[in-house]
């Protein structure tokens, strides 16, 4: 059990006055207590109280003996909210987090009439943010074997196979090096599919002059990596090169923008300013950033909105880009681990053009 993220979370509860925080998110469940439950439609959830007390609620399906924290088992022709809130019953004031469905928040509302409850966000996410050197070295091992798989798949941009059965490729390439898997469905965009951030890879196969983005990321040890490029097959033609290297200037920027106390917004202009100034300010669709952990994308992003300021400790990816709407994309996106003057780059795959000779006739 994690007793220092607990006490940071009361410490949390007593600034915000709230006598209680019901958490649904499994991975911020396994980060607080060492118990990891997909339950799927069920209801599982770790309740907090003011006093210290805290308890999980869960399906008799997942029952755990010696559990780490105290646990209630329900069947499934029980009411799951009915013990869950006497566990809530003398707070007038809870957050509930987001990943919590409406199925049980309502009702559990219905049954505590007389408590306020407010959204969570925040309150265990900002504890998770700051990664503990056990976990930093687990991400960094994650993004080492990140950048192995990215040397192994660019080659086979130009052998002639589709945008799917590269993600085929980079699974097996995965597993080869001990990886555990995908962190997330790998991005494979050839030509104008690239001009679309989140493209979903389909049968498209690469072409001379096509630029190709690569969005990919594996899991190792349950922490997360993440890494974008943009190549080429065979040539990259005036404007693609352009766009490039707005694009590589930018991420540095924005790297070196990366420091304890700097502030998340300011961190994104650094970055966007740059592309701005360049003429595709309207082609940067998106932030320029997100945390990463447990999960890919976590609590708390590198954007315009996000004034919060960095901690030592933080991961998070620097991912400008400039899309082209039906002609090109590029992306480049690196991790970032916070340091105490600065930040450590966690991708060490170069991020200089890359022109893959094509498949031999």
């Amino acid at each position: 059990m994690n007793d220092t993220a607990f006490e940071k979370i009361l410490d949390t509860m007593k600034d915000r006055e709230l006598d209680a925080i019901v958490v649904s998110d499994p991975f911020s469940i396994d980060y607080m207590c060492g118990v990891l439950i997909h339950s799927g439609e069920r209801m599982c959830v770790l309740a907090v109280r003011k006093d210290g007390e805290k308890r999980i609620f869960t399906s008799k399906l997942f029952y755990r003996q010696d559990p780490p924290v105290a646990m209630t088992f329900y069947d499934d022709t029980e009411d799951p909210t009915v013990s869950l809130a006497e566990f809530l019953a003398l707070s007038r004031t809870a957050a509930a987090d987001r990943s919590l469905p409406a199925a049980f928040l309502l009702p559990l509302m219905e049954k505590l009439p007389e408590t306020s409850f407010v959204l969570a966000d925040g309150i265990v996410e900002a504890v998770r943010q700051v990664k503990s050197e056990e976990e930093l070295e687990k991400m960094r091992e994650a993004s080492r074997l990140n950048d192995l798989a990215m040397e192994r798949l660019i080659p086979l941009v130009a052998k002639g196979l589709t945008e799917i059965e590269l993600g085929e490729e980079l699974l097996r390439i995965y597993r080869s090096l001990g990886a555990d898997g995908f962190s997330f469905e790998p991005i494979i965009a050839f030509g104008k599919n690239a001009s679309d951030p989140h493209h979903d890879s389909d049968s498209s196969v690469g072409r001379r002059g096509d630029c190709v983005v690569i969005d990919i990321g594996c899991q190792k040890d349950g922490y997360c990596s993440d890494m974008t490029r943009t190549v080429f097959i065979g040539e990259a033609d005036g404007t693609s090169r352009r766009i490039y290297d707005i694009v590589f200037e930018a991420n540095l920027k924005g790297i070196a923008a990366v420091r304890p106390g700097a502030r998340f917004c300011d961190i994104d202009r650094a970055a966007r300013e740059h592309i701005e100034k360049a003429g595709y300010g309207a082609y940067f669709t998106h932030r320029l950033g997100h945390s990463i952990g447990r999960q890919v994308h976590e609590w708390g992003d590198v954007s315009a909105a996000n004034t919060n300021t960095v901690k030592e400790g933080m991961v998070f990816s620097i991912e400008p880009g400039i899309y082209l709407p039906g002609k090109v994309g590029v992306r480049i996106e690196d991790l970032v681990e916070v340091t105490s003057d600065g930040c450590r780059v966690l991708n060490s795959f170069t991020k200089e053009p890359i022109i893959v000779e094509e498949k031999d006739e």
